[in-house]
């Protein structure tokens, strides 16, 4: 079946991270088959292209951060006329710390099919290739530079009890594994991988403190850094539930006052500070 036979569509078709040998066989029929290629950086593109002996045939176009709005009104206008716009970021799957949302965003909205080539993965690869948990992850992407949103988004991951995932620069990750170690402690277990799928792949796996001591100023190639989830808070058992209650009305508070209080201090259900409360007030 050829482009012209098949439905107009939106097709985000994910890119090997390193190695070109990651590109799948259904990738290379979908860019062989489309009637644009719509790509982040064009120069890239077309060496995949030749790569995968598929020819460019003025179909590329750049679609990149600083254009995506623009171009997602000419993508709808093409899928809605019947044609198939691929769509590659420069690695990986676009969308994900890449250009490709907008562009989802605007084919949904107007009621336009959206399909999906999966493939080479960053997160993934990353968070199974680290040895840290993997039933439960959460995935921050590049942190803010500085300032305030960078601490708020800092002392979001020390109180996170999945495992965390997120990019960073050659030029940053010194600076960042620094400032994880003043968040979340020195001891707390991460992994640092770099370069992956490429011939100096690096995957080292210690404690926040010795990956932040050991790292270059300025290490090469783009990394993830994969850090171990905190520990549950303890669970307060029943006596220090009821010694806070005690201590709540002991200050004047009512029961109902008492037991919110208790309960967000303590993270308990509050039904159960609130019982505790009432039958002290019965005493």
């Amino acid at each position: 079946m050829t482009a012209t036979d098949r439905p107009g569509a939106l097709v985000l078709v994910a890119t090997p991270i390193g190695n070109l040998g990651d590109l799948s066989p259904r990738a290379v029929d979908e860019l062989r088959d489309a009637d644009v290629i719509a790509c982040e950086d064009t120069r890239r593109t077309r060496a995949l292209l030749t790569h995968a002996h598929v020819p460019a045939t003025g179909r590329l176009r750049a679609v990149h951060a600083h254009n995506e709005a623009a171009a997602a009104e000419k993508v709808v206008a093409e899928v809605t006329a019947g044609l198939r716009v691929a769509y590659v970021s420069d690695a990986g799957m676009p969308g994900v710390s890449d250009p490709g949302a907008r562009l989802v965003s605007a084919c949904i909205d107007a009621g336009l099919a959206v399909e999906v080539v999966p493939g080479p993965s960053a997160v993934i690869t990353a968070l199974v290739v680290s040895g840290l948990p993997t039933d439960r992850f959460v995935f921050e992407g590049f942190l803010p530079r500085r300032g305030p949103d960078r601490r708020a988004r800092l002392a979001a991951i020390a109180d996170e009890t999945r495992t965390v995932v997120l990019y960073e620069s050659p030029r940053r990750v010194s600076a960042t594994l620094a400032d994880l170690v003043g968040a979340c402690g020195p001891d707390r277990r991460a992994a640092l991988v770099r370069e992956m799928t490429k011939r100096f792949e690096e995957v080292r796996r210690a404690s926040l403190d010795e990956l932040a001591r050991d790292c270059p100023a300025e290490p090469r190639g783009e990394h993830v850094v994969v850090v171990a989830g905190a520990s549950p808070a303890p669970v307060p058992d029943e006596g220090a539930v009821e010694r806070a209650v005690a201590a709540a009305i002991g200050r004047g508070c009512s029961a109902r006052d008492a037991a919110a209080e208790v309960a967000r201090d303590l993270a308990v259900p509050k039904r159960q500070a609130y019982e505790i409360a009432v039958r002290l007030t019965r005493r």
